[in-house]
């Protein structure tokens, strides 16, 4: 299995990262700016967030959403951040609800069955933007002592970029000349060697040790410093410049 951890395990992480981000959110306030996703605001990041559940409950329900109008009815609601947290409570009850052999649509390579699928995605969904929440409280950028994530989970979520997003045909991850790029927790034995080139990048989890310390680029950090770091929500990790400006270019993973 791609992933470890239960349903049960991602709908806590989940829970965890609501909680979160509706403190966050209030305590920031709906027009302030988000240092983490830059011209966004608190009401817009919170609009994206419920609409976002909305949609996937919709996927796992078989039910058509149209995201647009979703989107937009929870910016103009009377209190958003009530909005979200509905949302949230829909989309883990159509989780539980839903049968173990569920057939509905999955978009990462190397998924977790349907179900498995869409507790790991929303959880790192609604993690990541908890994220953005503190930031907006914060004022700036956090650091993985500001979020509290599980280390457990923030290695789930890398691996889950790694191998999931990044290695799809349409992953904007490329290089004219081969790149190995290793990401290695310090306080676990996972690790992971990103292989990039002219074509989708290709993803080796736990790579022989020499392979590792062959790499152009060690990318080296806490679970979580790493996590946010490879989701571009931390500027912990020292880099070089220019393969960093090039990661944040090409690795964001974008709604369409």
């Amino acid at each position: 299995m791609p992933t470890e951890l239960t349903v049960a395990e991602h709908l806590s992480g989940l829970d965890a990262a609501l909680v979160s981000f509706v403190g966050d959110a209030r305590s920031a306030g709906l027009d302030a700016d988000v240092p983490t996703c830059p011209d966004w605001t608190v009401r817009r990041l919170v609009a994206h967030q419920g609409m976002v559940h909305r949609w996937a409950t919709g996927a796992l329900r078989g039910e058509a959403v149209d995201a647009d109008a979703v989107e937009a009815s929870g910016a103009g609601s009377p209190d958003p951040v009530a909005w979200l947290a509905e949302g949230a409570e829909a989309l883990v009850a159509a989780i539980r609800d839903a049968a173990e052999d569920v057939r509905t649509v999955v978009f990462l390579n190397d998924a977790p069955p349907p179900r498995r699928f869409w507790a790991r995605r929303q959880c790192h969904e609604t993690t990541m933007h908890a994220v953005d929440a503190r930031s907006a409280a914060l004022g700036r950028y956090p650091r993985g002592v500001d979020t509290g994530i599980d280390p457990r989970l923030a290695r789930d979520g890398i691996d889950e970029l790694l191998a999931g997003f990044l290695t799809r045909n349409h992953s904007r991850l490329r290089c004219d000349d081969p790149l190995r790029v290793a990401c290695r927790p310090d306080d676990a034995d996972d690790s992971w060697l990103v292989e990039v080139s002219r074509r989708p990048p290709v993803t080796t989890r736990r790579p022989d040790p020499d392979d590792l310390a062959g790499a152009d680029v060690v990318l080296e950090a806490s679970s979580v410093s790493l996590y946010l770091a490879l989701w571009n929500r931390s500027d912990e990790v020292d880099v070089a410049p220019d393969l960093w400006g090039r990661w944040q270019e090409q690795s964001p993973i974008r709604w369409t």
